[in-house]
This record gives C-alpha cells, sequence and structure tokens, in this order.
C-alpha cells in the first residue's frame, strides 16, 4: 500500500481544499451550518461519482499513454488536468448555456451565481444533443478498438474476432455507428430527431478530424525525430476523449445540486484521482500485468455510449451507468488473474 501513496497525494490534497471550499461555499449561500454541511456532502458525493464513472477512462487513457513520450505523458498530466478541472467542469457548462440561451459568457457566469434554477434548465434543455455526441464518440473510439487488424489479444473471443474480421471492410465503423444514431433518431419526435441525428454526425465529424490531426501531427513529429511517438496529436485525441467521458458526469450532477461552481469542485477533485490512477496505470505496468483489463473498459466505453444514447429516451440514473462499468471492469480484472495463474501453472 505504501507504493500507491505517492500518486494519490495531490489528490488526497486537494479533497481536503475542495471539501473547504464546499463548506464555505455552503456557508455564503445559505447562511448557516445545514447549508453549509448539506454542500459539504454533495461535493463528496459528486466527487465519489465522478470517480466511479472515470475508472474506465484511467484505464483508456492509460492504453493511449502508454505510448506517448516521457515529455508528452507530463503534458498531459499537468496541462491536461488543467483542461479536465477547468475546461470541462466550468468552461463547458458555461459555453452550453451561451450557445443555448445565446448569452455572453460573463451573463452566463452570472446566472450560474444568481439563477441556478434557471441554469440547470437551459443544461438540462441541451442534453439531447450533448448524449449523441458524447455517445456517438465514445462508441467510435470504442469500435476503433475492437476493430483493429492489428489487435492479437481476445478476452471475448466469438464476439472480437469476429469483429477483428471486420475491420477489413473500409468505414465499417462509421457505419454501425450511424445505424445505431439513425436507429435512434427515428425513435424520437421530429424537431428533436433531427437535433440528435445532427448532433451524432458532429459527435462523428469531431472524432475523423481529432484522429486526421493526430495522424498529421505526430507524422510531422516522427518526421523530425524517428523516437518521437505520441506527440501532439495523441494529447489532444485524450483531451476530446476525457471531454467526452466527462459529458455524463457534468449533465449528471445537476441533478444534485444547480450549484455550477459545487459541480466545479466536486468534479474536480474525482479529475484529480482519474489522472493519478492513469499515472500509475502507466508507471507500474498495469496493463501489461493484467491481460484483459483494457478490454474491460473499452467493453465499458461501449456500453457508456449506448446509454448516453438511451438518454435522449429515457433517464438512465448514474448509479446504473458506474455499476455496469465497474462489473465489466472487474470481471476483466478476473479473467486476468485467472489467466496468469494458469499460464504459470504450464510454466
Amino acid at each position: 500500500m505504501k507504493d500507491l501513496l505517492p500518486y494519490f497525494k495531490w489528490p488526497v490534497g486537494f479533497t481536503v481544499i475542495g471539501l473547504i471550499l464546499s463548506f464555505w461555499l455552503g456557508w455564503q449561500s445559505t447562511g448557516h451550518l445545514g447549508g453549509a454541511l448539506s454542500f459539504l456532502m454533495i461535493g463528496a458525493v459528486l466527487a465519489v461519482l465522478e470517480i466511479s464513472l472515470s475508472f474506465d477512462n484511467a484505464i483508456v487513457n492509460a492504453n493511449k499513454l502508454k505510448d506517448m513520450t516521457p515529455e508528452w505523458q507530463h503534458r498531459f498530466l499537468t496541462w491536461g488536468i488543467l483542461i479536465a478541472v477547468f475546461g470541462m467542469r466550468i468552461v463547458f457548462p458555461l459555453l452550453v448555456v451561451v450557445i443555448a440561451a445565446r448569452i455572453g459568457p460573463i451573463e452566463a457566469l452570472i446566472l450560474a451565481a444568481r439563477e441556478p434554477q434557471d441554469y440547470a434548465h437551459i443544461m438540462e434543455g441541451a442534453h439531447l444533443s450533448i448524449s449523441a455526441f458524447g455517445g456517438t464518440f465514445l462508441m467510435m473510439v470504442a469500435l476503433s478498438y475492437f476493430m483493429d487488424e492489428e489487435k492479437e489479444v481476445d478476452w471475448v473471443k466469438a464476439l472480437e474476432s469476429r469483429l477483428r474480421d471486420w475491420s477489413e471492410i473500409r468505414g465499417i465503423e462509421v457505419a454501425l455507428v450511424l445505424a445505431v444514431a439513425v436507429g435512434f433518431t427515428v425513435s424520437l419526435p421530429a424537431g428533436q430527431g433531427a437535433e440528435f441525428l445532427f448532433a451524432s454526425v458532429c459527435g462523428l465529424l469531431t472524432f475523423l478530424a481529432v484522429e486526421l490531426v493526430g495522424h498529421v501531427l505526430d507524422a510531422s513529429e516522427q518526421s523530425r525525430s524517428t523516437a518521437a511517438t505520441g506527440g501532439l496529436g495523441a494529447f489532444l485525441y485524450l483531451e476530446v476523449l476525457d471531454a467526452s467521458f466527462s459529458f455524463d458526469g457534468v449533465i449528471g450532477a445537476f441533478a444534485l445540486t444547480q450549484n455550477l461552481f459545487l459541480i466545479a469542485i466536486g468534479l474536480g477533485i474525482g479529475a484529480f484521482y482519474v489522472r493519478s490512477m492513469t499515472l500509475m496505470l502507466v508507471e507500474r505496468k498495469t496493463l501489461a500485468q493484467f491481460r484483459y483489463l483494457e478490454h474491460g473498459a473499452f467493453y465499458s466505453v461501449l456500453v457508456l455510449s449506448i446509454i448516453m444514447f438511451a438518454q435522449s429516451l429515457t433517464h438512465v440514473p448514474e448509479v446504473v451507468t458506474g455499476l455496469l462499468g465497474a462489473c465489466l471492469i472487474g470481471l476483466s480484472l478476473l479473467a486476468s488473474i485467472r489467466h496468469e495463474r494458469r499460464a504459470e501453472g504450464n510454466g
């Protein structure tokens, strides 16, 4: 246990600061101890929610991060945390309200501070587009992992070997994701269906654009230095991926509180733990030790993408999302341990 403590030194410190800020914010907002304690509890619950929803995010990040140069690993784990905490937990909700309500960013910030219920109502109104965009992007991430000709290890062999065979068909991932998006589109009322499909196409185009930009940037770095791999392109990919994972948590947080600043504190605490888990997985080479762990994470990503699509039709509690992801990762971990034991027995 002691060798794990250095990884969580900063998250624990930020947890203490964040909970103190939550208590202070509650006191300033309500003026009494009960309100302050309520804010403190909600802040803690939001942090736990973010961690439970984002463990698969840490594994997927580590899968990409392990191939990046130490310099870019450091940049992702420093600059990336600033983008994750301040960008996705503060700027993103503000940007949604700016676009949806057609007001300026300062007005949106004032609205969040003075009229949190109106602010939350606007965020809920944008939920359909956010679910479509995030669901499409994450489904492309998951299918791109399973439909890879170079993928050699299978966990659910019957399914994964078939998906790998399909990878020979050009554009099959795009076709499958569009088919799912169209299926949900026709299930929605006409106005909502058009909004959903447009957001899905934007999510698909964003994934393809990030892939293209990443390929061009990394190829450019490779031409300057044959040792350069996983540079700016991989960094951008991870940031967009992290943003897509965050959509569900940010929207779900408004079910617990309408206070934007409390949401930013609670989810920011969780983001620090996700970054530390990512670093631990990379440095301790956990993915290499547990053969099927990343498979479980990508199955979790696929399930999350389907849940985000399903949110357009019905509400799916965040606890269900978290439990499904945890179960898939837990099962992959157990399968990895069993595989290691069999390998040692045969050896």
